[in-house]
């Protein structure tokens, strides 16, 4: 896959099969899109175009108020290849790409620029300056600008239609379970192990301190997870363990969002190494306690409440996961 962040070479003429979208968390919906898209560019002989936004326009106009994401922009490029798009283009989203009016987005950004023979859209698509552009328009304009254009109906999942946002409300109320039917995979945060406190392992329990990139992440409190990454010969590795993602506040009167992880019966240096934290099961809320020892009982009873977890998932055969057999 090829990802493009600045314009084709005036010289590009290659036809392109184009959906448009932030795609964030790539989930099934937005699979049976990229399904629809791969499967007509192949029909028509010709490659399979992403168009995505850096940042996310709701990020660039209201910081503070835009939608948590659910998949970092490197996580978000990883899903598109496994799902063989052919390109991604990625626009920058500024006051200029915010005021270009729908009529000059068809004809300059899908026309002369892309090359685009085939557009999908999803059924609430928008675009353009206020939002004005939509599929009427796409439609009227599309003869005369050298593509054919097709709506994509919504995704449903037991009549409940799968989107990002409804993923995040999942995700806010603890619902890892019905969000994983609807990512299609379980929720995961990638992130290299940095340096941190060292307070885990001075309590009896070494974490991993896993970098993360934004302070505002869709779920908080402690966690059953499946960590890959350990091993960085064979990443297909998975290892159990218990997670931690807040603020902290037993030990931090205004701490950032962190993520940190205990992984059972492991005893190896991992600083450096890049890891996928799969979450699979919601124990509790984060909590302040009076003091670092009854902090400590705590984490003792997380981490059986954990290894319960996966032994009741082994006999279920919810995840086959080899390593939880030897807790």
């Amino acid at each position: 896959m090829q990802i493009w962040r600045s314009k084709p070479s005036p010289n590009y003429k290659t036809p392109l099969a184009l959906t448009i979208g932030n795609f964030d968390g790539v989930h099934l919906g937005h699979q049976a899109i990229l399904s629809r898209l791969k499967e007509t560019a192949d029909k028509l002989g010709i490659a399979a175009c992403v168009m995505t936004f850096e940042p996310h326009p709701r990020e660039f106009f209201a910081p503070d108020q835009a939608p948590t994401r659910l998949t970092s922009f490197r996580k978000k490029m990883q899903q598109l290849a496994r799902l063989k798009v052919d390109y991604v283009r990625v626009y920058r989203f500024n006051y200029d790409f915010a005021k270009i009016s729908p009529e000059t987005f068809i004809e300059r950004i899908l026309n002369h620029e892309l090359s685009v023979r085939w557009l999908l859209v999803g059924d609430d698509f928008r675009f353009g300056a206020r939002r004005a552009g939509n599929f009427a328009l796409l439609k009227a304009l599309s003869a005369q600008n050298g593509f054919e254009v097709e709506k994509m109906p919504s995704f449903l999942i037991e009549k409940q239609r799968v989107s990002s946002s409804h993923i995040r409300k999942l995700l806010e109320t603890g619902d890892l379970l019905t969000a994983r039917r609807f990512l299609g995979r379980p929720f995961s945060i990638s992130g290299r192990v940095i340096d941190g406190e060292k307070l885990g392992k001075k309590l009896g329990f070494p974490t991993a301190n896993i970098q993360i990139k934004h302070n505002r992440p869709p779920v908080s409190g402690i966690f059953a997870v499946n960590v890959f990454g350990t091993v960085q010969s064979d990443p297909s590795v998975v290892l159990p363990g218990v997670a931690s993602l807040g603020v902290r506040p037993t030990v931090h009167k205004n701490g950032k969002p962190a993520l940190e992880v205990h992984l059972f019966n492991f005893d190896q240096s991992i600083y450096g190494h890049h890891l996928q934290v799969d979450f699979l099961h919601k124990l509790r809320d984060e909590e302040k306690y009076p003091d670092l020892r009854t902090l400590t009982q705590q984490i003792k009873r997380d981490i059986t409440q954990a290894k319960q977890f996966f032994n009741q998932a082994i006999d279920k055969n919810d995840f086959a996961i080899e390593s939880c057999k030897k807790l």
